[in-house]
Formats: structure tokens, sequence, C-alpha cells
């Protein structure tokens, strides 16, 4: 078997001899579209390893046009492969979707919401750029407390399921919206909590669900939680309500556009603008521990083509 590997994974204790025991690995690290796309059309890989934070581009036709074999990413989401061409093309793509065994034992995403929520509730990250700064100004940094407070969870599978977990510890109200699971008034939630939080799949049924509708319908001062996908959002109307003062702060481990134009980004030029918006760069699964975890059993899935 023959593997391109597109992530670094040398820093991960074992994971580059485990996969290299299933046959010739090559690793192309942080090379450009055009290198990846000559490289699979000269040699004839089997597999191609991957992990969307290690991406700028897109595993689409550009790249896979003369590829016939398996993409295996150690991710639950698939918005840097071109999953609709994979298929015409009968390309197999193994991920972490929906491997329950697997991603119940992972709780990397849901921490870092709980982290982005408490930071940007309590102000940590401007309060530190003051003192930064040489400031000890803490009457400016005001914030609110968690204890008490109405968190609406939209989405209420596992990493839902983590954050209501973590909030009620907190002593929050938790509301839930999840018409899979019986939860279906998102009318009531948007209306009734002080934070909202994110935890769906991004399809065409989540896209935009948050948009100025939506955010017209907010509690004045409230706040938003993203770590699902950039584009449940409508980014624009995020920064138009951080505008104009119906929402108090936005904090996000996702834009809409990653392996696009990032400077054209509503979000990261919202930053820029000095709006309240806290963003990471779509670190939730980034830990030591998710990452071993996560990397070793994605190629324990090279097992069923031996």
């Amino acid at each position: 078997m023959r593997i391109l590997c597109l992530t670094p994974i040398e820093h991960l204790d074992g994971v580059f001899e485990y996969l290299q025991s299933f046959g010739r690995v090559d690793c192309l690290i942080d090379s450009p579209a055009n290198v990846i796309r000559d490289v699979v059309a000269t040699l004839n890989y089997d597999v191609i390893f991957c992990n969307p934070n290690k991406q700028n581009y897109m595993l689409d036709e550009y790249i896979l046009k003369h590829f016939n074999g398996i993409i295996l990413t150690a991710s639950t989401g698939l918005n840097h492969i071109n999953t609709n061409y994979c298929e015409q093309k009968g390309i197999k793509v193994l991920s972490h979707k929906n491997d329950i065994r697997f991603l119940n034992d992972l709780p990397s995403t849901a921490e870092l919401a709980f982290g982005l929520m408490s930071s940007i509730v309590r102000n940590i990250p401007s309060s530190f750029d003051d003192v930064k700064k040489g400031n000890w100004d803490y009457d400016s940094h005001m914030g609110h407390q968690l204890q008490g407070k109405s968190i609406g969870i939209i989405g209420y599978g596992r990493l839902g399921k983590m954050m209501t977990k973590y909030c009620w510890a907190f002593g929050m109200n938790v509301r839930l919206y999840d018409p899979y699971e019986g939860y279906k008034d998102l009318d009531s939630l948007i209306k009734e909590s002080d934070i909202i939080s994110l935890h769906v799949h991004a399809n065409d049924e989540t896209k935009h669900m948050i948009d100025k509708k939506v955010l017209g319908k907010l509690k004045n001062n409230s706040y938003i939680v993203n770590t699902s996908r950039g584009e449940i959002v409508n980014e624009q109307d995020i920064v138009e309500s951080l505008r104009n003062g119906k929402l108090k702060g936005y904090a996000t481990d996702v834009i809409e556009d990653e392996y696009g134009n990032r400077e054209n980004s509503p979000i990261l030029n919202g930053v820029k603008e000095g709006l309240n918006i806290l963003v990471t760069p779509h670190v939730g699964g980034m830990t030591w521990e998710g990452q071993q975890k996560a990397y070793m059993w994605s190629i324990s899935k090279l097992e069923e083509l031996k």
C-alpha cells in the first residue's frame, strides 16, 4: 500500500510508525495545491491521509482528478474534501463522522466551546491584552458570571450533551434545540437565552441558520459561541449585530471560508475593526490527547484493507 500523508504526525508518539506498518508513506507537509496535484497525478497512491487543520486547500477535482484510492481524514468535519466529487468518482472517504465508539471519548471541542464562552463573557482576552500594555485597570473589564445565566444549546448530539453537562456544573439554566432529539422550540430558545452555543453539522438545513432574522430576536447584550462550522451563521449579519449592540460578543473557532481568501472574512475584519469577537483558528480538536486518539483511530481503519 502506498500512502500520501498531508498532515504532520511525527510529533505524535507512535503514529508515524503505525501508519508506516501499512506500507510506504510519503509526507508532503505545507505543500501548495499544485504540488499535491502533480504528485497525485504522477504516483499511484492507494491512500491520502489528511486533516482539515493542516490544509489551506480543498481536496477537490483539481487535486483528485487522477486519484482512485481512499481518503482517510482524522476529523469529523469534511469541508476540506469535495465529497460530492468523491462520490461521483467512487473515491471512498473514511472519517470520524458518526463514529460514536471513538467520539464519545473525545471532549476536546466541547471543552473549547466552554472555554470560549467563559473567556468572552468575562472579557479575559481584552483584560490580558490590557495587562500586556502595562495597564492594571479592572473596572473597564467588568464581565458577567455564568451561574444563573440561560444558555441555549443548538444541537443536542455528542458535543451538545457534553456542553450541557459543563453548563449544569456551573449552575447555568440550559435550553435545548434539536428537532431530531425532540427539542423543537427554537424561537423561545433564541428569545430567552443569554448565551447561544452552536453544536450542529454543516449542511443545507443549517447553513446560515443564525441570520439577521434570528439575531433580531435575541435578548439585548447576548453572546454566541460557535465551534461547529463558520457557515452555520451569516457572518455579515453577526458583524452588523455586534455593531448595533444587539449582540454583545461572538466567540468562534471557525470561519466560513477557511480554505479561501481569509482577507475577505467578515469575522476577521470585524476583529481588526475592534468588535467584541474572539477567534481561534479551528483548534477544537487540537489537544495532544485528542490528536493522538484521532490519528491512531483513523489509521486503524486501514486494517480492513489489508
